[in-house]
């Protein structure tokens, strides 16, 4: 026994009484069911998006005959499965919250946003002239679709989700407020080159013990180079904790030869420690690095320290421990972070 197809259908029509009326008394003629409609304003009248399903032995042709006898111009049809029955808001808004958990997928997101059946970055050949979708960081996305053109309203769909990705990549990384344990107001915010006697005067005082969780070896003192490539380090990016004029604490993720991983480190001046300090700078850490498209953070740590991995587990992000080669690898989850689920796992 056949079972009913459904197609997705668009269809311009001018945008007068009746017109589309007059379709859908066409496809119910043949006993074609509409699941679904929605229409997009373009230039000069509408486009139409018919979501039908049609007995067997109604062949697509049939359809396309039936749209453009109610003058129906421009029409187009391919096969629609459930995914095509999924409300237009709502599938936006689950694309746009999937982006923003794992940088990774935008282009997933973009595709569905779009109804699009392929989604290539720009290196990956868009032609000449080809519109594309600009995403923070400057990074080109080219969206194809064979059986029916983008619409104005869908391209505009794509740039507000851009918009939302970018607004919530720029407050990632803008200045945020700690109250800390002792009730201490501390600001986070990343670091510049002016911070560098500021950071030096961290360093100064710190105590040796501190430094060398942090370092691995012996430092009080650090060169000037030292300072501007730990405030702007190449390959990462340095957030600060602020209290008042001073530095109380640093911490860094840079980027390693695997795209999936960052390393990080956290120096929290003596006596801010245990005060949530470190807590805060890793975890906005990690909301950093998921924006960058990592999908874990990894800090080695000497076997006797403890406190990068008390601040990890009360980050709220996922973490395992395990001895290697002498350290403690300390490794944290950003990718399906859930704050307040917290989970650790020793190997």
């Amino acid at each position: 026994m056949q079972t009913p197809t459904t197609w997705r259908i668009r269809v311009r029509l001018d945008d007068r009484p009746g017109a589309l009326a007059r379709v859908t008394t066409r496809l119910a003629a043949r006993d074609c069911n509409v699941l679904g409609l929605s229409v997009l304003p373009v230039p000069g009248g509408v486009v139409d998006e018919i979501v039908v399903s049609t007995p067997p032995g109604v062949p697509p042709a049939a359809l396309v005959d039936d749209l453009r006898a109610e003058g129906g111009k421009g029409v187009g049809i391919t096969h629609a499965d459930v995914h095509d029955l999924v409300d237009g808001t709502t599938a936006a808004l689950r694309a746009a919250a999937a982006a923003l958990r794992d940088p990774s997928t935008t282009a997933e997101a973009v595709r569905a946003v779009l109804g699009a059946d392929s989604v290539a970055t720009g290196e990956d050949g868009g032609a000449a002239g080809e519109s594309g979708v600009v995403l923070p960081g400057d990074a080109r996305l080219v969206p194809r679709r064979g059986w029916a053109p983008f619409t104005e309203v869908e391209l505009a769909r794509a740039a507000a989700l851009v918009d939302v990705l970018a607004a919530a990549e720029t407050a990632a990384a803008g200045p945020s407020a700690l109250v800390t344990a002792s009730g201490a107001g501390v600001v986070l915010r990343e670091g510049a080159p002016a911070d560098a006697d500021a950071v030096s005067d961290l360093h100064s005082r710190c105590s040796a013990q501190t430094l060398f969780a942090r370092y691995h070896a012996g430092v009080r003192t650090l060169p000037r180079r030292w300072l501007h490539r730990l405030l702007q380090p190449p390959r990462g990016r340095t957030l600060l904790a602020v209290a008042g004029t001073s530095v109380i604490g640093m911490a860094q993720v840079i980027r390693t030869g695997d795209p999936a991983e960052a390393e990080i480190s956290v120096l929290v001046e003596d006596s801010w420690q245990r005060q949530g300090v470190g807590t805060a700078l890793v975890g906005r850490l990690g909301g950093l690095a998921r924006a960058a498209g990592h999908a874990r953070l990894v800090a080695w740590c000497l076997p006797a320290e403890t406190g990068f991995e008390r601040a990890a587990a009360a980050s709220g992000l996922p973490v395992a421990v395990r001895r290697e080669d002498g350290m403690t690898r300390v490794e944290l989850s950003v990718r399906d972070a859930r704050h307040g689920a917290l989970t650790i796992t020793r190997r």
